[in-house]
């Protein structure tokens, strides 16, 4: 009997701790798969919500590194020598602005405006051509009309006064180029130096520290150097901006003595008409 209870008694305590056993697998398995699904879904929702952080402004980073970059340059470069190449762009720019109005405000359809003085002079006279010239903008029609204010004093007085005020008015065309030029030389010649000055105060800090250390050698350099890049980079802004307007002056002054020459064949025919 006492072993029967004995028996009935461990078999009891052997199902108990199977039963427990099997429910803590049970839920151990169940936590493991909530976790499971859960990272799932933050790994689901991450590419999504980095696309949606990239999306809104994907320049944004970029633009403000470029940014933080030339200003963090500018100061590593020194503002006593840095300073002097900016405003020599800024200046430069100013100028090149100016004579890029101008030369549009100079520039007129030659061969329209032709066909109406000559128009003009057919059907109303000299007097009214004058008129047309004087209401018409440009270097072209003041040539035009200094040339038909001499028609009364013969051909050749016509012919000196196109000529010499025609090279008034290519003379101001050519305004304010000269200033353009010198801040192109100048740009690169305060950047270097400003290199030299730096490699100078680079010497003076390996002769302090009284060792050549590259971290010493290293920042000095590449501080002076900074004032080169910039000069550099404003002189090649320049020169482009130079060099167009340049072609543009070449052009209306082209232009200029080619229209010069059909107005005289006008006065000439005009004459023999009359």
């Amino acid at each position: 009997m006492k072993k029967l209870i004995a028996l009935l008694t461990v078999f009891g305590f052997l199902t108990f701790g199977t039963a427990n056993m099997a429910f803590a697998q049970k839920q151990q398995n169940a936590d493991q798969a909530a976790a499971t699904e859960q990272a799932a879904e933050e790994v689901a929702e991450a590419p999504a919500t980095a696309q949606a952080e990239l999306s809104e402004d994907p320049d944004d980073s970029i633009n403000q590194s470029l940014h933080y970059t030339l200003k963090d340059k500018f100061i590593q470069g020194g503002a006593v020598w840095m300073t002097p190449v900016l405003i020599c762009l800024i200046l430069g720019l100013a100028f090149v602005i100016e004579r890029i109005f101008y030369l549009n405000l100079s520039s007129v359809n030659s061969r329209k405006l032709l066909d109406k003085v000559e128009n003009t002079i057919k059907t109303k006279g000299i007097d009214a051509a004058k008129e047309l010239c004087r209401d018409t903008k440009g270097p072209l029609a003041a040539v035009f009309y200094q040339g038909l204010d001499r028609y009364d004093e013969g051909l050749d007085s016509v012919e000196k006064s196109l000529t010499s005020y025609g090279a008034v008015q290519m003379a101001k065309l050519e305004n304010n180029m000269t200033w353009i030029s010198l801040f192109i030389a100048l740009s690169p010649s305060l950047g270097f130096l400003g290199t030299v000055i730096g490699m100078v105060q680079a010497f003076d800090d390996i002769e302090r520290a009284g060792d050549i250390s590259p971290t010493i050698v290293a920042g000095g350099m590449k501080v002076a150097l900074l004032t080169t890049v910039f000069g550099l980079i404003s002189a090649m802004i320049l020169q482009v901006f130079y060099n167009y307007l340049l072609t543009r002056i070449d052009s209306i002054v082209n232009d200029m003595e080619d229209a010069t020459i059909s107005f005289m064949d006008i006065l000439v025919k005009n004459k023999e008409n009359k």
